[in-house]
């Protein structure tokens, strides 16, 4: 079939070969807490100091990593297709943008952004961001990891439901299959149509729902496919 319209969707696999930490110990644990303890709406409220803190811990991290080949071939696409062409990600770090995307978002938030939870303002954010830190735009001392927490709507359902829509092809990169509502895109897209490709270390909890499935590393399968796509 014919090919204008791509929508990508990326996971922690695509970063995990940068380096990312998980922030998981062998136990499930990150300081004697349950991630899902520390990303949570009623933990901000509970305990905002250790939800900020462990924030602020993954934001500094970022700067002990660099995009790899399989951001970097994402990039290179994202210049060069000519069609619409968006990549979703649900990483929170900002190896897309370093490595150049710019037809991109984060539907799960961002690291190095605060958001009001106030006036709903978003600024970008590098430092640490202590509970009570002011919003630039109302003052408010309300500023919050701009991440959307466990229980929380993804941000830009309607535009990705939309793209989704359009795209010819679907692709999955890294991604386990199992988080929702990311794991029935690949639903949404066969129903549309579109062509649906998942390249991850193993098959996913979702790799039934696809056309087509290549296993292997993403810094490998990534290059190769844009390669291919825009050979």
């Amino acid at each position: 079939m014919d090919i204008a319209n791509i929508v990508i969707l990326t996971g922690a696999g695509i970063s995990a070969e940068s380096g990312i930490a998980t922030f998981r110990g062998p136990d499930g644990l990150w300081n004697g807490h349950r991630v899902e303890d520390v990303c949570n709406p009623e933990a901000l409220a509970r305990d905002p100091a250790l939800v900020h803190h462990f924030y602020d811990a993954r934001r500094a991290a970022l700067d002990e990593v660099e995009p790899n080949p399989a951001h970097l071939a994402l990039a290179r696409l994202d210049a060069a297709w000519p069609g619409e062409l968006l990549i979703v990600t649900q990483n929170v770090d900002d190896l897309h943008e370093r490595a150049g995307a710019r037809r991109m978002l984060h539907m799960h938030g961002e690291l190095r952004s605060a958001l009001c939870a106030a006036c709903g303002v978003r600024e970008r954010w590098t430092a640490p961001l202590p509970p009570g830190t002011p919003c630039h735009a109302c003052g408010q001392p309300m500023l919050r990891p701009d991440i959307v927490f466990f229980g929380e709507m993804p941000y830009a359902m309607e535009r990705i439901d939309e793209a989704i829509a359009r795209a010819d092809l679907f692709v999955s990169i890294g991604t386990s299959g199992a988080v929702y509502p990311a794991a029935g895109f690949v639903r949404t897209a066969r129903h549309h149509g579109a062509a649906t490709l998942e390249m991850n270390l193993e098959p996913s909890a979702a790799s039934f729902f696809f056309a087509e499935t290549r296993t292997g590393a993403a810094g490998t399968l990534v290059p190769a496919w844009v390669d291919q796509m825009l050979g």
